[in-house]
């Protein structure tokens, strides 16, 4: 079969469609995991929590497929990514679908039963899983940009030689509490949309509190990187459309590493600068009433956040602290040229189709969620 689109190319496509997948999954989920962070802070009475619920419980859902087609894009695009990923982090993605399970359920048991005890339950359930999973994702960020204990044999064969607790480093506490403050920020401009009076009021105050913690964290996340981390450089020639053998290349730890991407491509500037623009602008904005224009500011700094980490790291997707050489990377870790062709021709066929369906139900659900509707309509909605 003859593919018209060479091995690098396609592999380089699928590195920018990951990273498009990760960004919209921090994107559109990210919004309801802030929310439901929020949700003992914002909302004080019964009322009111039942009005961020349901700002989100119609569109959870949907935007969780991002983090489905997130899942099933490094399955099949870079395997040994899935494998390593799934053997190094087995716990903490224990732990968060532990948590992204109680949402479901927070949403559809909460409203079963009047009785204040058990909707605090819920309540609980639905901050943990808001929180939980913004702070994992943020951890494994961390952990990413210095490395991964683990090795490949000749044949290949993952081996990982860390535990939880490592994951739980100064530098990735750090980015996981970036990962929390962003997400805030960002489900703070949602609420900020979708609802009105005191708790719109609160949230805006939320809003530029997380702002302004989420500017300093990837500042000094930042600077921690440049100063503190040691980056990985690949020494020998690089074949990008060569075998996927991580361990025909050599790599070196460098200081400074992950800074060198913007040396040689200063384009690559715009993504940290989209993330401190957006942050500090949908702080000044959301002292007004352009409600729409600050999520989309809050959203503008959650892809400067999460590019910045991408083009850092490229063509590093999962580093290896135990033996440089196993890095895993986007020339060298992707699945066979036919693979990535019938894949690439699927995805331009769905993701119109998944934006479009996406476009639709939030122009159907547009308008604010406020109390009166919602003890109007007390049996019929979350």
């Amino acid at each position: 079969m003859s593919i018209p689109v060479d091995y690098e190319t396609l592999r380089l496509i699928w590195w920018l469609f990951l990273g498009v997948l990760l960004i919209g999954f921090a994107v559109m989920d990210g919004f309801d995991l802030g929310v439901g962070t929020l949700l003992p802070f914002v909302a004080r009475t019964d009322t009111e929590r039942r009005v961020l619920i349901n700002t989100i419980g119609p569109v959870w859902e949907g935007n969780q497929v991002w983090l489905i087609l997130g899942g099933g894009a490094i399955f099949a695009a870079y395997p040994p990514i899935y494998a390593a990923a799934f053997s190094g982090f087995y716990l903490a993605m224990f732990l968060t679908l532990v948590a992204l399970i109680l949402r479901p359920v927070g949403f559809d048991f909460r409203n079963k039963l009047t009785d204040p005890r058990w909707r605090r339950v819920w309540d609980t359930g639905l901050f943990l899983g808001g929180f939980v999973p913004a702070l994992v994702f943020g951890i494994a960020f961390g952990n990413l940009l210095q490395g991964v204990p683990f090795r490949l044999d000749q044949d290949l064969r993952v081996f990982y030689e860390g535990g939880f607790l490592g994951l739980l480093n100064p530098l990735g506490l750090l980015a996981g509490l970036l990962s929390v403050a962003m997400l805030v920020m960002h489900g703070a401009a949602y609420l900020n949309v979708k609802t009105d009076g005191v708790i719109q009021a609160r949230a805006k105050r939320a809003l530029q509190g997380a702002a302004a913690v989420t500017v300093a964290l990837f500042a000094l996340a930042g600077l921690w990187i440049a100063s503190g981390v040691e980056g990985y450089v690949i020494t020998s020639a690089v074949e990008t459309a060569g075998p996927s053998n991580p361990l025909l290349k050599t790599v070196e730890r460098v200081p400074g590493g992950w800074l060198s991407n913007y040396g040689a491509h200063p384009w690559m500037i715009i993504a940290p600068a989209a993330a401190f623009v957006g942050a500090a602008a949908a702080a000044l904005l959301a002292r007004g009433r352009a409600e729409v224009t600050t999520f989309v500011a809050t959203a503008l700094s959650v892809t400067g956040i999460v590019a910045t980490a991408g083009v850092s790291l490229f063509p590093f997707l999962m580093p290896s602290s135990l033996d440089p050489a196993s890095s895993l990377t986007a020339w060298d870790a992707s699945s066979s040229h036919l693979t990535l062709f019938v894949m690439l021709v699927a995805t331009l066929i769905f993701l119109p189709i998944i934006l479009a369906y996406t476009s639709f139900v939030f122009r159907v659900l547009r308008g604010k969620v406020t109390n009166e509707y919602v003890e109007k309509n007390s049996a019929s909605l979350y």
